[in-house]
This record gives C-alpha cells, structure tokens and sequence, in this order.
C-alpha cells in the first residue's frame, strides 16, 4: 500500500488494557498511517468489519471463544483483509492455520511492524479467486481490456462509455481489490480466468 493511505486497523480483544495498549502501539509503528478501530465484543466485530472495511484485522483467537476466520471473511465479503492472530498464552498451531500471520502479546513492537510489512506490501497484489465475487460484471469487463493494454479511450469506445466513467470504473475497481499496477490485474486475471494467456500475449 501506498505511504499515504491510512491503514485501518481493527482490533478484537476483550481486555481494554491490552486493546487500548495495542491501539496506542499501532499509532507509532513507522512506515504506515493506521487508523486503530477497538472491537470490545464478538456481537459488535461483524458490524465493524463490514462498517469499517479495516485492511487488517488483529484478534485473539479465543474471542471469547474459538470462531472461524474462512466463515468470517465470506460473511462480512472482506476476502483481502489480513487476519493476525494475537497470542496472549500459548496456543495450538492447528487453530492459526487459516490466518495470514500472528505475534505474540510478549513481542517487541519491531516484530509486529515487520509482520505488517510482509503482509501489506508483499502480497497485497495476489488476490484469490475468492476476490472475483466483490466485482460487477462491467468491472469485470474493464479489467479484462485493461489486461489487454487498452487505454481508457479505447475502453470507453468498445464500451460505449464516457472516458470518465470508466476512469471512474478503475477507481472503484482499485480500491476494491487494493490492486494499483497493471501486472497485479493481469495476475488477478488469469487467476479468476477472466481472461486466457494466449489473449494476454496477442497484446504484447
């Protein structure tokens, strides 16, 4: 992501010291602007989710009880969203299998920066398959010419629309799937088979 997006950060604990604690952190880690959202009860996390739409959620895996990350994020349709599990006792491997990463309550600051590094700026530009759903069908169409190297003209034109709706279109479609380059949609792309690799290099 870029310096100067702001990174809402949602944080799902039931203690206040360590939430408020975590929150206060999560302001002075370097390198990102994040905007802590406190989860202070199961009920009120799916409502946040889908209020807030945070990039990543940091939750304790036994909130208050063990739950499932997959069901989460279909319910709430936030498949980009990165999950951190955060351990405040030991816990078993098994049930931090479906999160993107965790650290521990016991960990140098450092070590949850350089997690958010990895998650964000690595990987952001994978999307899974999963991703295709948060797209209409007319996103889907501009995603296709835009892999295929046309400009906004020449996609307003086989379109029939107004170069500013489909400027408009590549907006919604960026801030949907956090994707900003063209190699990253090309990747989405053939992963959600919106499109062949042989009709990629016809374009080339």
């Amino acid at each position: 992501m870029r310096e100067d997006e702001t990174l809402k950060v949602a944080i799902a604990e039931t203690s206040v010291i360590i939430r408020s604690g975590l929150a206060l952190v999560l302001k002075h880690v370097q390198g990102f602007k994040i905007l802590p959202i406190e989860v202070i009860s199961p009920e009120s996390l799916l409502d946040c989710i889908r209020i807030h739409k945070p990039g990543v959620l940091i939750i304790n895996p036994t909130f208050p009880v063990l739950f499932d990350v997959r069901k989460l994020k279909e319910e709430t349709r936030e498949f980009n969203m990165k999950c951190i599990a955060l351990l405040c006792s030991v816990s078993d491997s098994a049930l931090l299998k479906n999160y993107d990463d965790s650290f521990s309550l016991y960990d140098e600051p450092k070590i949850l920066e350089g997690k958010l590094n990895k998650l964000l700026n690595v990987s952001e530009e994978i999307v899974t398959a999963g991703g295709q759903d948060m797209l209409g069908g007319r996103e889907k169409e501009i995603v296709t010419c835009v892999v295929k190297g046309m400009t906004n003209k020449e996609i307003a034109d086989a379109l029939f629309l107004s170069a500013h709706t489909v400027i408009t279109h590549r907006r919604n479609i960026a801030r949907k799937l956090q994707i900003h380059s063209p190699a990253g949609l090309t990747i989405y792309a053939i992963i959600n088979k919106l499109i062949e690799l042989q009709d990629i290099k016809e374009y080339l």
